[in-house]
């Protein structure tokens, strides 16, 4: 069983969605802004960047003035959505993931697939309630509290 765990291409993509999220609707921010403003790598960010736009949650303008920016509304676009994208399927174990494969020779009679199972529904729940805007508002109390 793999471990539950972000990998740095999940992580770093949150972050620079989350930027994205910050400066949605101030036109295409170049991907420099983004790596600056976050602390990551240009280069890395380009590969992440291409696999989002590819799943169509963000878009790509060339030239000069060009960037990237949302694809949707900052309130539109899920955490479970971007982790999906970058992570693929996050589930405990491979006899509960998406995919439907099952290479087990003990499903029937698992005891631990209930369990699995389980641990990969509130995972989706939780990654699919929240929301690019919802991470903002959040930072945004945090701000207003201190």
């Amino acid at each position: 069983m793999k471990r539950l765990k972000l990998s740095t291409r999940g992580r770093y993509g949150l972050m620079a969605m989350f930027q994205l999220a910050l400066e949605y609707g101030n036109g295409p921010i170049p991907l420099n802004s983004i790596a600056e403003e976050q602390g990551l790598s240009e280069s890395y960010l380009e590969q992440l960047f291409s696999t989002l736009r590819r799943d169509g949650l963000i878009n790509s303008v060339r030239g000069p003035q060009g960037g990237y920016l949302l694809a949707y509304d900052p309130g539109e676009i899920t955490v479970g959505q971007i982790l999906r994208s970058l992570e693929g399927d996050l589930a405990p174990a491979q006899c509960v993931g998406d995919d439907g494969s099952v290479d087990c020779d003990k499903e029937f009679g698992c005891a631990t697939k209930l369990v699995l199972q389980r641990i990969k529904e509130s995972i989706d729940s939780v990654i699919d309630s929240i929301t690019l805007q919802d991470m903002i508002d959040e930072v945004e109390k945090i701000h207003l509290v201190k």
